[in-house]
């Protein structure tokens, strides 16, 4: 089917790995060559060596970062650390599944596209929202928050207000990157709300 108005891609993988690592961005890479004026933006699962003990998955990381500086626009880093601690410490899972990982993840990827589907001030489209991100070209990689965190399943009954939201999503428990930001500096930020 022809399509009319594309936008870009958005890939998700892991760098841990060979098949996401390697193929993944050779995929992406082949997809920039083929579509070089479109957006490419991807969903990054970072190894860590607190969750796995893989020898190869720092080269495959190290490796694969390369290409995600000189052919993504856009990198939403998530890490496996991050989405353990997460999964045990706020969700209070003894033995976190795939299942329960990969909810998290979604989770993010419907809370990061939500401006792409649904009518909004800002960020309505890839580009826009690299435009208002990204202050140099190579500095396109991403720390999402997320807030409120349920487990799969389970439903947030009590209402929460918008300071409250604010605070959990700039809470480092919150981050899907397991990394202390408050020593560092915000260059961009944006925080998108969705619901009443």
């Amino acid at each position: 089917e022809g399509c009319d108005c594309l936008q870009g891609f958005q890939i998700t993988h892991s760098l841990g790995g060979g098949t996401g690592a390697g193929m993944g961005t050779l995929l992406i890479s082949k997809i920039r060559e083929e579509f070089p004026d479109r957006m490419m933006a991807t969903f990054s699962v970072v190894p860590s060596p607190k969750v796995s003990d893989t020898v190869v998955e720092p080269y495959n990381a190290t490796l694969s970062v390369h290409q995600l500086v000189e052919n993504s626009d856009e990198t939403f880093c998530i890490d496996n650390e991050a989405l353990y601690d997460i999964c045990m410490r706020t969700l209070k899972l003894s033995n976190p599944s795939y299942g329960d990982l990969n909810y998290l993840v979604s989770a993010v990827m419907s809370g990061v596209t939500t401006c792409l589907r649904f009518p909004g001030q800002l960020n309505s489209d890839l580009r826009k929202l690299a435009v208002n991100m990204v202050p140099f070209p190579r500095l396109h990689f991403f720390m999402v928050g997320f807030a409120p965190l349920t487990s799969r399943g389970a439903h947030s009954f009590r209402a929460v207000s918008v300071p409250e939201l604010t605070q959990q999503m700039f809470d480092p428990k919150n981050m899907m990157a397991a990394s202390d930001f408050r020593n560092g500096r915000y260059l961009t930020c944006s925080a998108i709300f969705r619901g009443k």
